[in-house]
């Protein structure tokens, strides 16, 4: 059996996010979809909210994929699901050059996981969960970045903190 990783934080899940694990999900024949936190990042969501936002989201999608909240180095998470497949998305070239460099270090440590790349869908490209929080918090519109139980969480979550800014 063919198992792949598709990891990160998911904070939230957007569109893009949601088109990569769609494809990747055709690649393999599992796929763990691994949540983490990334101590360089404050989220607006914990671990367990995350976690059941993405089970919500992937619930539809045809094959065999699991989500499964983790706190380790990636490549010993990978190692511990069975996978011999990492799977990144990408979106410009910035994130290639970053992308690349972990790919390298991963390697380093377990020469026996490849990393694969999918491309972001040319419409989707522009979408990082960092930006759609961004223009929540300032009032934006955010349908056309995730899906509609994520915009309301996303909404409530900047309610419920009192984040909202800008003029109204």
């Amino acid at each position: 059996m063919r198992v792949g990783v598709y990891p990160g934080t998911f904070d939230p899940i957007t569109l893009g996010h949601m088109d990569i694990i769609r494809r990747g999900a055709k690649l393999v024949d599992r796929l763990v979809i691994g949540v983490t936190t990334n101590i360089t990042k404050s989220p607006m969501f914990d671990d367990d909210e995350r976690i059941a936002m993405v089970e919500a989201e992937v619930a539809s999608i045809e094959g065999d994929i699991r989500v499964v909240g983790f706190n380790s180095l990636l490549m010993d998470f990978a190692e511990r699901e069975g996978a011999s497949v990492i799977v990144r998305g990408l979106r410009a070239v910035a994130d290639f050059e970053y992308e690349y460099q972990m790919a390298g270090m991963n390697q380093q440590l377990n020469d026996r996981i490849e990393t694969v790349f999918l491309m972001a869908d040319v419409g989707l490209q522009p979408i990082a969960s960092r930006l759609v929080k961004e223009i929540a918090i300032f009032g934006g519109d955010i349908r056309k970045f995730v899906t509609p139980s994520v915009r309301d969480a996303v909404v409530g979550r900047i309610s419920e903190r009192g984040l909202l800014q800008g003029e109204r």
